[in-house]
């Protein structure tokens, strides 16, 4: 079985201000006053975020969906693929995994509209399956991938803050698998809807159904599918050529590593792992070693980029490849709030110099959870999952992403133990980041 530490790792970052929910105070003195603790005055996250995004706009709302998360935007910023568990509305329960949507991405500039808004939803999953990490084909915005149990997965019990005990348990079902899906061969399933997909149209492009294979990306060039497995009881990262089938593993440090993207270049993969024992996350980065024919041969040279006492995820590259935006509990466990990173080398500078780790920036301000960041393929738009809204809930936001990327600048030396390249992470060379 998996490490216990990946468990508490992934929990703390997932419950977010559910947590709240179990924490115990001490009662009065006998003869105290009884005086109400004053609650802090929210966060005016409009006047905080000022400079840095614009247009923050709600997506999904709690009126359909009782929790959405995990988007990502088409190659052509048209259309938007999500996880998320809609609400029935018509008195059935809601169903215990998350199903995979797409939508259409709709500007406005009309006043009073909001800036933008999601038409024509469609699940793309079959019901009672469990399904996670949707992403684009690269070439053509109609094909999808995303990681599904096909079938009902096995776990007794679905992923979630349980009320009962105060803990978030995470489900790994060693169903799990990576499917591609066609649009035009799918039916056309609204919300509301009890139609299914079915699962023919799913087809399989990577997993036995016997250990949980999810997290997966494409390359820009549609090639190679990066993804992690638990087949060896932990994560490593893997990626497959899918022109000719050859699987290659690129990181196998101790603990889990997993939620990998390319670089917009292609050179590099960012991702998250926990191989310091210590419940915690950090983020990494390791070059790429290729082949003359394009085919991927094995990470190389990889580097720190946190190294702290903080959970530190999602990492994702924004389009320009010398930043990273992640969350982390930097602010507290019941308020991760998502950063953006320098995370490149500058060759140019006399000597070269390593930015991976340095100029740490604070982009969201808000009460409760922003994580889970992306951008489209211009950088102009973010979007992420947020708890900002009156419900609290876990929805969809949006906006204009307005943040300076300040040059590159070779007096920034790397922080909080962060920018230490490492060897190579096949073998899990990293070692323990520094203190």
């Amino acid at each position: 079985m998996m490490s216990r530490r990946i468990v508490i790792a992934l929990g703390a970052l997932i419950a977010w201000p559910a947590l709240a929910l179990g924490t115990q105070t001490a009662a009065p003195a006998q003869g105290a006053p009884t005086t109400a603790p004053t609650a802090p005055d929210p966060i005016d996250w409009r006047s905080a975020e000022a400079g840095i995004l614009e247009h923050q706009t709600q997506l999904t709302h709690s009126t359909h969906f009782t929790k959405a998360g995990e988007s990502y935007f088409s190659p052509d910023g048209r259309r938007v693929v999500f996880q998320a568990i809609e609400d029935p509305q018509d008195g059935r329960e809601p169903d215990e995994f998350y199903a995979m949507f797409v939508a259409d991405l709709v500007a406005s500039a009309q006043p009073g509209e909001p800036r933008w808004r999601l038409e024509n939803i469609r699940r793309i999953s079959p019901r009672g399956s469990a399904n996670t990490c949707g992403w684009f084909n690269p070439l053509d915005p109609d094909r999808l991938i995303f990681a599904s149990t096909i079938g009902a997965p096995t776990a007794s019990s679905p992923p979630g803050y349980q009320r009962g005990t105060s803990r978030y348990r995470w489900s790994f079902p060693p169903e799990t698998r990576i499917v591609e899906v066609n649009l035009r061969d799918l039916p056309v399933i609204p919300l509301g809807s009890t139609d299914d997909v079915p699962r023919e149209a799913l087809r399989l492009l990577e997993g036995d159904g016997k250990a949980y294979v999810a997290e997966g990306s494409l390359s820009n060039d549609g090639r190679q599918l990066l993804y992690c497995s638990l087949a060896a009881h932990e994560g490593d990262i893997l990626v497959k050529d899918l022109q000719g089938g050859t699987v290659t593993t690129l990181v196998t440090a101790p603990g889990y590593d997993g939620g990998p993207f390319f670089s917009p270049s292609g050179d590099r993969i960012c991702y998250r792992s926990d191989r310091a024992g210590n419940n915690l996350l950090q983020i990494y980065v390791a070059d790429l070693d290729r082949d003359a024919d394009g085919r991927i041969l094995g990470a190389t040279r990889e580097y720190a980029v946190t190294a702290n006492n903080d959970v530190n995820w999602c990492p994702y590259w924004h389009p320009a490849g010398r930043h990273l935006v992640y969350a982390t509990s930097a602010m507290g466990h019941r308020n991760y709030e998502i950063f953006l990173v320098d995370a490149a080398a500058d060759d140019s500078a006399t000597p070269p110099q390593s930015r991976y780790g340095t100029n740490d920036r604070r982009v969201t301000h808000a009460d409760g959870a922003d994580v889970l960041p992306a951008f489209d393929s211009t950088g102009r738009l973010m979007m992420w999952t947020s708890q900002r809204s009156p419900e609290r809930s876990s929805q969809l936001w949006i906006a204009d992403f307005v943040m300076p990327l300040d040059p590159v600048r070779s007096d920034f030396a790397p922080s909080r133990g962060a920018g230490a390249a490492t060897g190579g992470a096949g073998t899990g060379g990293a070692g323990a980041p520094s203190r």
